[in-house]
């Protein structure tokens, strides 16, 4: 892991991200942001996050040109993550995090050389947890009658050491 994330938090984070199967992956394109859904990988997050795609779609030319992305998980909790993006076209690794659901997604095997990893260094992660529904009304009050609502601790964001 080439961040500097502490043990707490890649714990928090991984427990919040854990259970949820689509991400919303965001990638930059001359026309502005772009999202769609990914299968969230079955790996442990250590600070990098990792998604299979094909070198014939237009997510895979957006990295290549702007490797600034944006991962959102929605479930229990909602986390953003902002990272930097990366094309891995390792055999290994690819075959370590393949699993029988994506021949079907992806109508391929690993070692098709269509398929490739993006692989996302987290640089910064923002969450809100879902237990705290008196602040979330309190922050969602404050928002829409235009007052701060920086006060009201809604979410913690962790920004990652490079």
């Amino acid at each position: 892991m080439s961040n500097m994330m502490n043990q707490k938090e890649i714990e928090t984070l991984r427990e919040l991200i854990k259970d949820i199967d689509t991400a919303m992956l965001t990638t930059v394109t001359e026309e502005g942001l772009v999202s769609r859904p990914m299968k969230t990988q079955e790996v442990e997050f250590d600070g990098d996050l990792w998604f299979f795609t094909k070198k014939e779609t237009n997510k895979y030319d957006e990295i290549l040109h702007d490797q600034d992305v944006n991962v959102a998980y929605a479930g229990k909790s909602y986390v953003s993550v902002r990272g930097k993006a990366e094309i891995v076209e390792d055999l290994d690794k690819k075959k370590e995090l393949w699993s029988k659901a994506y021949e079907e997604i992806m109508q391929a095997s690993y070692d098709d050389p269509n398929v490739v990893l993006i692989k996302i260094k987290a640089e910064a992660v923002e969450y809100w947890e879902t237990g705290n529904f008196t602040k979330k009304i309190a922050f969602l009050f404050k928002r829409m009658t235009g007052q701060s609502s920086k006060s009201t601790d809604v979410n913690e964001t962790v920004e990652m050491n490079k």
